[in-house]
């Protein structure tokens, strides 16, 4: 399965967009890798809004992340948290920054939403004809 991943950065009245694409890799993998990348950028902490279309990265850093850490990265079921490196770089990143989590539906018309939607299109195309 290929993936993409794309973000948009609005700082200082100044808009970054960022897209990346892997072969062999997961949606959720990918939605992780955003938000990390987009957090590697900045230089100083922040205040920041990071608004996704992902519950899974959402839920994963606004209601599981505290109980996976105090149970040494397991799950409810004792499993293994799934992607465990990425979260806890996310976490890492996260550390340095204050931020407010919000969730936008896909697909709805948000203009952020929509543009990246249109760069994982992109990336996708990009990368079909590169393996043409």
């Amino acid at each position: 399965f290929d993936a993409g991943c794309n973000l948009i950065l609005h700082c200082n009245g100044k808009i970054k967009e960022i897209s990346g694409y892997a072969k062999e890799s997961t949606n959720n993998i990918m939605e992780l890798t955003a938000v990390i990348k987009s957090l590697e950028i900045l230089k100083k902490p922040c205040d920041i809004i990071i608004t996704t279309d992902s519950k899974y990265v959402l839920s994963g850093m606004t209601e599981w992340i505290n109980n996976w850490k105090q149970r040494g990265w397991k799950t409810a079921n004792k499993k293994p948290v799934q992607n465990i490196e990425l979260w806890k770089r996310l976490d890492d990143l996260t550390g340095r920054h204050q931020i407010e989590w919000s969730w936008v539906k896909g697909h709805s018309g948000h203009k952020e939403n929509e543009i990246a939607d249109e760069l994982a299109n992109l990336g996708i195309d990009e990368m079909d004809l590169d393996t043409s």
